[in-house]
């Protein structure tokens, strides 16, 4: 029988499992590929599990929204670290992950053909989660160094337009957004009606004395703006599935039918886990990033061998580099001769909707220095090879 195909096939695949696979039929390669870091949670994590095993209660529903004592200390987070603000326009939701936040937001705000603009090069869940919801990912180029154009950003709004998504710290290009940029960008969608979904799940990985902007505390933005925030990089808790949003209060009820029809609440055992690690020392933060910036200049003296063969553009947050490489060689036919000829893997710049040109993104976050340093020199010595 010939059975009709769904909305899902105009889906992308995701990609890592794609390389994942790659890598598991070449043993012994060094993925620079997946966007997670190297080291655990902190240790209060785990020390606040008893509690939430001693109360029978957790075993049952909690809030769609998340437990009270995680919602303050985000609040609390969020004036600190964010300088926003929770009051009566505005409201945090504890979801699975930041993932979720972004697909909670897309379906609370769209009705199917309305159109969502990115800025390429883009993260490829977000155009994935649009596509799934029966929108449109309209797609906005930046400039040569990957910064915002908020001039061809307004020019791509239309009567169809319901927010404009930026990514800053940035996934896949590591570029942080000025505040001027990002100002301008908010300043457009307020008026013009329509949402600036700003996903920061980065937000503490910044380098050179760069600083995180968060465009909720803007003055007035709280009605508009939607801002997504994640533990999975920061506090190395991919697999815990915690992450959360602020939102406009006039959109709780909509993403509050979203969550409890797909999630009902996040699990309660990460929230507890969660609740531990706001309570990290300074020192926690600190000095893992302090690690990941090391690695990073480790991998910026290897990358800087390329000067010539790739366009190495400056990078100054979240732990990618998205490269440019001088060859007329397909991207994922590149990925799959540096894994299979020289066992390291990145991935390819058309899953991020780059398709005119061969890039490459770099991450370098998931891996200890000594083993980052063998897979960029691995990386680096594959691409003079193979373009040469």
């Amino acid at each position: 029988m010939q059975y009709k195909l769904s909305r899902m096939n105009a889906v992308q695949s995701p990609i890592i499992p794609v390389v994942g696979e790659l890598i598991k039929n070449s043993p012994g390669t060094i993925s620079l590929g997946q966007g997670v870091v190297h080291y655990n949670p902190p240790p209060e994590s785990i020390e606040l599990l008893p509690k939430f095993l001693a109360e029978p209660t957790n075993n049952l529903y909690k809030a769609v929204t998340g437990i009270p004592e995680l919602i303050a200390a985000l609040t609390a987070k969020l004036s600190t670290f964010n300088s926003i603000e929770i009051n009566n326009q505005n409201c945090i939701v504890v979801t699975a992950g930041s993932n979720m936040g972004f697909m909670n937001a897309i379906l609370a705000i769209t009705s199917p053909g309305d159109e969502i603009i990115l800025n390429t090069p883009y993260y490829f869940n977000h155009e994935m989660a649009i596509t799934m919801a029966a929108c449109h990912p309209v797609l906005v180029k930046t400039d040569e160094n990957y910064q915002l154009i908020p001039d061809a950003i307004q020019a791509a709004i239309t009567p169809k337009t319901r927010a404009v998504v930026t990514i800053s710290p940035n996934n896949p290009t590591g570029v942080v957004y000025s505040e001027a940029a990002l100002k301008q960008v908010n300043q457009i969608c307020r008026e013009c009606g329509i949402y600036h979904i700003s996903d920061e799940a980065y937000e503490y990985f910044t380098y050179d004395r760069v600083k995180h902007i968060s465009p909720g505390a803007f003055s007035g933005s709280s009605e508009y703006t939607i801002s997504l925030y994640s533990l999975s990089k920061a506090y190395g808790f991919a697999s815990w599935r915690i992450g959360y949003m602020v939102i406009p209060q006039h959109l709780l009820n909509a993403v509050k039918k979203v969550q409890d029809t797909i999630l009902i609440c996040p699990p309660v055992v990460s929230q507890y886990a969660a609740l531990g690690a706001l309570q990290a020392k300074e020192d926690y933060l600190r000095d893992n990033i302090k690690t990941i910036a090391q690695t990073r200049q480790i991998v910026i003296d290897a990358l800087n061998q390329l000067q010539g063969l790739c366009t190495i553009t400056p990078a100054h947050g979240a732990f990618y580099f998205f490269l440019k490489v001088h060859t007329q060689i397909d991207a994922f036919e590149l990925v799959k001769r540096l894994i299979h000829e020289y066992q390291v893997a990145v991935i390819p710049g058309t899953t991020f909707g780059i398709e005119d040109g061969c890039y490459l993104r770099v991450a370098y976050g998931a891996l200890k220095q000594e083993t980052a340093k063998t897979g960029i020199e691995r990386l680096v010595k594959g691409i003079k090879s193979i373009i040469f």
